[in-house]
């Protein structure tokens, strides 16, 4: 049976960049949820000091929970390659950090969409760094999992690999060992797709999972699709919602996801207006995977 995880999507701001909220105190209120880990990310501020993640992990494992996913967002498609190199140092640095709080997934990306960037110029330069990096991985029991981005937070283009034909193409060029899908439907809308056709076409590849749902506060996907090139930060138009209650079709995911076989981790992107907010979606997805894998 598929496990549940929380990501603190309400707090990143907090925990990543003003510093108002501390590891210890998002740790205390996600481990009151009825969720069995905590999906990790690179870049909040308190990891800079290693020396402090070995008592995040024993925290955590504290309250019977564990760190299963850390996600982290290589740029891999910039021209420079001693860029990307360093890049390269990041990730495995993420891979060390995944591997010392107990983890088994550690996400990769494609990079940015940069104009001057060609299809298959981007999708090379990905795989390649994608690649450089899979023997270290394995070597500490990591699998590195790509996601079908939108943007990171933090980056001025959205993901080179955003669109379902680039995302695929970059997928089946990398068939090595250690290397999965992390299958997020909700960022298949901001690419005007339907996140079910992607779902038919990688199903065989996802290893784990984001759970959201999106709603559109204004305007159109299409409006959504006209700005999203070269905006600084997310999405304007866009707001996380509660699951069950937005754009995607859980059960038909499901299905899906129990016919090939799937029992990864499931982490939740939610929360965004408040804790009680995340403890209804993670009430509403206990409820569906108990539906499609019963005990």
């Amino acid at each position: 049976m598929p496990q549940l995880a929380a990501f603190p999507k309400a707090f990143m701001q907090q925990l990543c960049k003003d510093g108002t909220m501390r590891l210890s105190e998002w740790i205390d209120l996600a481990c009151r949820l009825d969720i069995d880990g905590l999906e990790w990310y690179a870049g909040f501020l308190e990891m800079a000091d290693e020396s402090a993640w070995p008592g995040f992990r024993q925290q955590v494992e504290d309250y019977g929970k564990v760190i299963p996913m850390m996600c982290c967002s290589p740029d891999f498609t910039h021209p420079d390659a001693r860029f990307r190199q360093t890049e390269i140092e990041k990730q495995k640095r993420w891979i060390d950090m995944t591997a010392a709080l107990g983890g088994g997934y550690c996400r990769v990306l494609s990079g940015q969409r940069r104009p001057e960037l060609t299809l298959d110029e981007g999708v090379k330069l990905a795989a390649d760094c994608i690649e450089a990096c899979l023997p270290y991985a394995r070597e500490r029991g990591i699998t590195l999992i790509i996601e079908n981005h939108y943007k990171d937070d933090f980056w001025e283009y959205p993901e080179f690999a955003q669109k379902m034909d680039v995302f695929c193409q970059l997928v089946d060029r990398i068939q090595a060992p250690g290397f999965g899908v992390n299958y997020d439907p909700s960022n298949t809308y901001l690419a005007g797709e339907d996140p079910l056709e992607l779902l038919y076409r990688v199903s065989g590849r996802v290893v784990t999972m984001h759970a959201s749902d999106r709603y559109l506060i204004e305007g159109t996907i299409d409006d959504l699709r006209r700005e999203e090139g070269g905006s600084a930060g997310y999405a304007r138009r866009l707001r996380h919602g509660e699951i069950g209650k937005g754009l995607n079709d859980y059960d038909a995911i499901f299905t899906e996801l129990k016919r090939v076989g799937f029992d990864g981790w499931i982490s939740i992107e939610d929360g965004v207006e408040g804790m009680a907010q995340l403890e209804r979606s993670v009430a509403f997805l206990r409820r569906k995977m108990a539906e499609y894998w019963p005990e």
